[in-house]
Order: C-alpha cells, then structure tokens, then sequence
C-alpha cells in the first residue's frame, strides 16, 4: 500500500571480526591484481572477467509510459538547475535494456521487488498476468519479493510464479494458460508459519562457464505494516540483515563466494535528482534511511546490494564492515530508470573485485522514450488493451487540468483531496456511516489525473482504466468512531515514531478538516494541536467524531497504530466506487477543477 515505511530495528547480533579479516585478506590479493591479469584462469583466459548487472525495482505493472508528473524523471544539470525529462514504459525498457546488453557476454538483469501490485488496470485488471509475461519478455533473470507482491496473498503470489489461470475469474485469452514467472522470485525471509520453512527459494545461482554470482531476495521485515493483514496472513518476516547474512555464509559453503543481495527496502537521497552524487562528501553520504543501517550491517561476503520500496534513485557506494566500497542501488520506479553496474569477477579467488581504486561503479540510466519501441511489447500491450477495453475506455468524469497525485512531493495534493473528499460524500450519509470527515493514505494514491487523452476519450475525460490507475486496491471503506484525542494522535503519527519519524507520511484530508505542519520542529510537535479543526471548530479531544478511511488505514497500516482503537465500526462501499460516483456528478460543460491543497497549513 505505502511506497516509503521506515522503522526502528532491533539491535543487530552480528559477528563481524572474522568476516572482517575475510575480506580484508581477499582486498589484498584483489589489490594486487590488475584487470584482466592472465593468472589462475586456465589457458587463454585472463584472471578477471567483468559481468554486466542490470537492475531495477518497484515497476507496479506500469507497463504504458506513466501519465502526468509520475512520468518523468528529474535530471541535475551542470549549472545546478533540474529539468523534467519524460520516461518509461515497457516498450522503451526493453528497448534500453537490450541495447546496454549488446557487447556483454556475462549479463544479469535482476529486480528488487514490487514487479507487481498497485498495478494500472492494464495490467490490474488480470491479476498481473501481463506483467509477469512482459517480465519474461523482458528476460528478467530474478527477483525479490516486495510487499505488494502480497496484496493478493502467498497463494496468489505462488500462481503468479508457478503459473496456472486465477482460482475465480479463470483463464483471461482462450485457450491459453498463464504461465507464470520464467525468473525465480526469491523470499529468504519470508517464513510459512506452519511449515517454518522460507514460502519462495530464499538464493539463486546465476552461471555461466566458470562465473557463479548468487542471489539473495528478501523483502521488508514491515512488509506486514504496509499489507492488509490479509495478504500477509500466516507468514513471518524475519530481519533483512540476519536473513541475508545466513544465507550468504551458506552459499560460500556451496562456493559461492559473489553474492548480491536484492532488498524491497530503501533510503532516501539528498536530492531527487536520479544523476545526484550521493557519494559526496564521502561515500554513501548523500543517503539516509532504512538501507543505510543495512549496508553497514550486512556481511562483508556480500558484494552488491540492490535496493527499492522507498521509489528514490541512487547509486552509492557504502563501505561494508570490512571498510570494503558497495554498490547500493535503487532505479526509482514505475520502469523509468535501470542501474548499470560492472562487477569484476577474480576467477581465482571466485569473488568481486571490491578495493578503494577499483570499486563497482554503478549508474542509473533513464530509459527515456526517444528510442524505438520494442515490438514485441508493443503486441503484448495491445492484445491485453483490446481485452481491457469494454471496461476500461467507459468516461467517468471529466477535469478541467491535471490533478497531481503520486508525482507530487508536496505533502498534500490536489488529488489527495478529491479522493478525501469523495470518500467523504460517499459515507456521510446517516444510512451510509454518517461520516464527518475522511482520510486518505498518501502511498494508496498511485498516479496523477492528466487532463490530456491517453487514448481516443478526448481531453480531460478521465476513463475507469484511469480511476482504476489511482485507486487500484479494491479497499473497502470503515466509517468509525475516534475520539478528538485520537485523531490528534493519529496526525502526530504521520511525523513520529518509528515507521514514519523519518519519513513523514501526511494523510490526506476531506474538505473542512484542517491544521497547521510546522515542519521547522520535530517528531510529534511538528502538529500544531490548537490549530486542528473541523469546519473551523477546534478539535475536542473527549468528544467522539466518525471517520472515514480504508480498511489498510483502519487496520493501522504505515504506521498508524492508533487507528486500530477505534470502536463501532461500519463497512462501506470500495474506494474505488466512491472515486468514481464523485467523477459521475461531473460533465464536460461543468469539470472538476484541481482542489487548492490549502486545507493543510505547512511551515517550512
């Protein structure tokens, strides 16, 4: 559901002498080694060999070029201003990536989770069944789980890697079979309850001649605080750094000694911009977050560390704990960006080459759109389009501009808004819930509204393809009883504690709820308690208000635990419904105009 959790971990119990003295040992042969150096590899071969990894993550089955602001990506120039460059796309990904393969005999294209779940209805509608065959197009070697790989749950998950046609809906193409994933997906720490064992192969081992490179997948140990209890219903997430750390000493026992570990968790960069150095002033400086306290962690047998969830570019090296340089990565997201990254591989010592003067050097690429498209997805886009059409091109409503949602960092958007406020409608009436206000978490809205026609609908004619693209969860509606104090608690949340302390997450709100952010304080002062109103009457934090949200928000996903208190609880209608029946009061004579995002005062 959310894009960027953080939180707290548990302090770690790591051994990291003798790991240490390792690693150390074998930065003094690699040292001494020049590239290419004709020594212990047999006749005719040089010592050394560079394998090409290609990587990305949290693509969300965006297989169309993504609509508005969340289809592009920022780029740093040289005088220090940014501009905006259009990107992604499957068709173009494929292109990007088959072209950075050419020249490479040893490649490896990897994922570090998310491949699908909050997916545009291209892809939504039938269950991610198109992503996983574009993925195999794609020629994805493997992959981590992420946590919206769960959003179905472990029984859908496995269809989605073993094949097979959905249990309800059935087969989608006559006569064909789904097939599932051609890639391992790869879930070390994701434990069956019953069985204990990890539910998905927890490494994978990629060869080719004499070049072994293994792979460790796991996903974030909150994965459960980002799910609804559903999805993740009877698995156990372990600690990424443990779980990584086991099975790297496993896999040197196979012989493997070249390990990169694909993590569904991330950090967040100094700047926005996907060519930003986070390297400056020293290595890995520009980074913080969750994945920061990973990689410092995280055995020194390990020698990359592909990273997602947090949809931020980076690629950084921070030192292992042997002082070693490694690459931690992360393309963003939606497929608009791949990290190219050159592993060096000592045939003699069987492990990358990781000194200070001769590190992995990754780079993030966009994969811009002014390539050609790759055929073959375009055959699959328009075989799954003509299958999605009789539902997805129907007009639900009309807008008179681009309404930002997902693009936008601003922490309340337009969008935001219009969905609070049709939630609101939705479930004020006394039969319906009797609502006074709503909220809306920011990491279930999943695109922006743009006025422009993605297909032949017209201009500012929003489709329930595109209602779909911003909504797709199916979540249902919880009309509930919160006392003031509690709602009070609920937005110091959004700014404290260990999910969200480092990584707000503002909620978006309905229309007459209002207060002030002052983000220039800390944690929970940063909510200006007198300043939180309804209707312009101060919030009374002994009086009882009925709230509307989601059923994920209701159960205390990203972080807001307090909402799990509430009493006399009321199911209503999906999001989504409600969405659409506030688009329906719309007409092309009369569209929806962006709301003003003014109900949230922010202090910078």
């Amino acid at each position: 559901m959310s894009a960027t959790p953080q939180r707290h971990r548990r302090t770690r119990r790591l051994t990291l002498l003798a790991a240490a003295a390792t690693a150390a040992s074998g930065a003094l042969v690699a040292a001494a080694l020049p590239a290419g150096a004709a020594s212990g590899g047999g006749a005719g071969k040089s010592r050394t060999v560079d394998v090409q990894l290609l990587s990305f993550n949290d693509f969300h089955g965006t297989l169309e070029p993504p609509q508005g602001s969340s289809g592009t990506v920022t780029e740093r120039q040289a005088d220090g201003t940014t501009k905006a460059i259009p990107a992604g796309g499957v068709e173009y990904l494929a292109t990007s990536l088959r072209e950075a393969r050419k020249g490479h005999e040893y490649s490896i294209t990897a994922a570090a989770g998310d491949m699908i779940g909050g997916s545009p209805m291209l892809s939504g509608l039938f269950h991610d069944e198109p992503t996983v065959e574009a993925l195999n197009k794609l020629k994805l070697d493997v992959s981590s789980v992420g946590n919206h790989e769960f959003d179905e749950g472990k029984q859908e998950l496995r269809r989605m890697a073993y094949g097979g046609c959905h249990p309800v809906e059935g087969c989608f193409e006559m006569g064909k079979e789904f097939t599932g994933s051609e890639f391992p997906y790869l879930a070390a720490n994701v434990v069956d309850e019953k069985t204990k064992r990890p539910m998905m192969s927890p490494t994978w081992i990629w060869k080719k001649g004499d070049v072994k490179i293994g792979f460790i997948g796991v996903t974030l140990e909150g994965t459960p605080d980002v799910v609804t209890a559903e999805g993740v219903k009877g698995l156990k997430f372990g600690d990424e750094v443990e779980t990584i750390n086991k099975y790297a000493a496993e896999l040197n026992k196979q012989g493997v000694k070249s390990i990169v570990a694909l993590i569904h968790e991330g950090g967040l960069p100094a700047s926005g911009a996907y060519n930003y150095d986070c390297n400056v002033p020293g290595a890995g400086a520009g980074i913080s977050g969750a994945i920061v306290d990973i990689a410092k962690n995280v055995d020194a047998k390990v020698d990359a560390l592909v990273t997602g969830h947090t949809h931020q570019a980076y690629a950084c090296n921070i030192p292992d704990p042997a002082g070693n340089p490694r690459a931690v990565t992360s393309a963003a997201s939606l497929g608009r960006l791949f990290t190219e990254t050159t592993l060096t591989y000592d045939r003699q010592t069987k492990d990358i080459v990781r000194t200070p003067v001769s590190a992995p050097k990754p780079v993030n690429k966009v994969v811009t759109r002014d390539v050609p498209k790759a055929p073959d997805m375009t055959e699959l886009i328009d075989r799954w389009k003509a299958l999605a059409a009789p539902v997805a091109n129907r007009p639900m409503g009309y807008i008179s501009a681009d309404i930002p949602g997902r693009g936008l960092d601003a922490p309340e958007k337009p969008l935001g808004d219009l969905i609070a406020d049709a939630q609101l409608e939705a479930t004020a009436p006394a039969d319906k819930g009797g609502a006074q206000l709503a909220l809306m978490n920011p990491g279930g809205i999943r695109s922006d509204l743009a006025y422009k026609a993605s297909g032949g609908e017209g201009d500012g004619v929003v489709t329930y393809g595109e209602s779909y693209t911003v909504q797709p969860f199916n979540n249902l509606m919880n009309i509930v009883d919160l006392t003031g104090a509690q709602l009070i608690t609920a937005l110091q949340q959004q700014v404290s504690g260990p999910v969200n302390g480092v990584n707000p997450k503002i909620l978006q709100v309905s229309k007459g709820f209002t207060y002030t952010l002052d983000m220039t304080k800390s944690g929970a002062d940063r909510i200006v308690v007198d300043s939180v109103k309804l209707n312009g009457a101060a919030i009374d934090p002994a009086k009882t208000y009925r709230v509307a949200m989601n059923e994920f928000l209701a159960g205390g996903g990203d972080g807001f635990t307090v909402l799990k208190e509430h009493k006399n609880k009321l199911v209503g209608v999906a999001d989504l419904d409600a969405f659409n029946a506030l688009l329906a009061k719309s007409s092309a004579a009369s569209p929806i105009a962006p709301p003003a995002a003014d109900r949230i005062t922010v202090v910078k």
